[in-house]
This record gives structure tokens, C-alpha cells and sequence, in this order.
């Protein structure tokens, strides 16, 4: 079983439209599990953005129950693949919680910053962005 974090900010829009895209993408595999936090706890226990629920919901992908959370050294021992929005995100952890995490951290996009649509206000590219991201991230996981 493929266990995959997804990881930004504050845990109610990236990570969540993560978690809710790959989700459906894999709904009918045992293969995946699949869940989503932040860096930060200053949104903890609320849900996902309205803009954020709206964009998922205009492409058709089901929104899963969802109440942000901090990371947490449990979920860096617990899960595979820890995939991060920003580049800022893995540095963080890392500083956090240790170097010994480097190895299941990564950006969905190689190379890649995903914005922050909180700040952008632009939910259509970051849709279209983590989805791509997904996309490619479950070629990989399929080919091991």
C-alpha cells in the first residue's frame, strides 16, 4: 500500500484539493491512502476554503469530510510520501522534525512552487496545476 501525505500551508486548499483529486483518481484501488495537513496550525479544524470546494466541485471531484490539521512526527513515520506545494513547505518539515524525513519529501511538481490561491485568488491554475501534479505522481507510484 501506497501511504501519501499531501502538505501546504494551512491545510484548507492545496493539500485538500490534493487529497480530494487523488482520491478520486484512485477511488477503486485498495492501494492508496491517501490524507492531507499544514505546516501551520492557525487554520486547524476548519474545512476546506469555499473557493477551493467550489473549484472541485465545477471538475466534478467529490469533497471529502475535511477538518485541517498540523503536521505531526506520527504522520512523517506513518506515511511513504510526504508531497509538499512549495519548496518552503519540505524546509520547514525538515527543520522541524529532522533531516532523517528528506527522503519521503518532495514536491508534487519537480521544481515547482504551486501559489498559494489564498493569496492569488487564482483556484483555476492551482486546480489545474495540482492536477496535473497528481496525474504524474500516480504514473510513478504505478510503475513500483
Amino acid at each position: 500500500m501506497h501511504k501519501i501525505l499531501f502538505v501546504c500551508h494551512g491545510n484548507i486548499c492545496r493539500s485538500t484539493m490534493a487529497e480530494c483529486i487523488f482520491k478520486n483518481m484512485v477511488k477503486d484501488s485498495k492501494e492508496y491512502y491517501i490524507d492531507s495537513c499544514g505546516i501551520s496550525s492557525e487554520e486547524t479544524g476548519n474545512s476546506i476554503y469555499p473557493p477551493a470546494r467550489a473549484i472541485l466541485e465545477e471538475n466534478n471531484i467529490p469533497v471529502v469530510e475535511h477538518y485541517a490539521k498540523k503536521i505531526t512526527y506520527d504522520d512523517l513515520d506513518y506515511f511513504d510520501y510526504i508531497i509538499c506545494m512549495e519548496q518552503r513547505h519540505i524546509d520547514t518539515i525538515l527543520y522541524r522534525y529532522g533531516d532523517n524525513y528528506k527522503d519521503k519529501c518532495r514536491l508534487l511538481i519537480d521544481n515547482y512552487d504551486i501559489s498559494d490561491p489564498w493569496y492569488t485568488r487564482d483556484f483555476k491554475t492551482c486546480y489545474k496545476e495540482i492536477n496535473e501534479g497528481c496525474i504524474n505522481l500516480l504514473k510513478y507510484l504505478e510503475r513500483r
